[in-house]
């Protein structure tokens, strides 16, 4: 899994977000690209902000139990799985507004660094390592460019 903590690392990713276009059409699933931006910044927001309820207790058991290894593993996703609800996006999007923030979200992350990250909660998953925000952000972020072409 490639690190989100090093700079060349950001830099590609960040390349991969400035070549999408607002007409950029995905190779599977429904999102049209400024839904797949705000997409992928909630788990952002999830880490960054206080935006997003931290899951109850039973909620996050179960989470933790049956969902979190899949989400933090190395495992690249699957094409079309299903997602939570947290991370449906309906409405069309600000695409310059999305694409904007979620360059921000990739430095910001970069900038604080892997230390930062050890030992942070998660609001669905509880305290995770560094390496697990690491796989989380990237994989996420990698499996959604990829699936718009980039």
């Amino acid at each position: 899994m490639k690190n989100i903590f090093s700079e060349e690392v950001t830099n590609e990713l960040i390349s991969r977000v400035e070549s999408l276009k607002i007409d950029t059409k995905p190779h599977w699933g429904k999102m049209s690209v400024d839904q797949m931006l705000a997409h992928v910044n909630v788990a952002y927001e999830m880490a960054f902000t206080d935006k997003h309820p931290k899951a109850n207790p039973f909620m996050r058991f179960m989470l933790k139990t049956f969902v979190k290894k899949g989400v933090v593993d190395e495992t690249p996703y699957k094409k079309n799985l299903r997602t939570a609800p947290a991370f449906v996006i309906h409405d069309s999007r600000n695409f310059k507004e999305e694409k904007k923030r979620l360059i921000e979200f990739l430095k910001k992350t970069l900038e604080l660094g892997k230390d930062h990250f050890e030992g942070k909660e998660s609001p669905s998953f509880g305290a995770m390592s560094s390496q697990e925000w690491n796989n989380l952000f990237y994989k996420h972020l990698d499996h959604h460019l990829t699936q718009f072409g980039v």
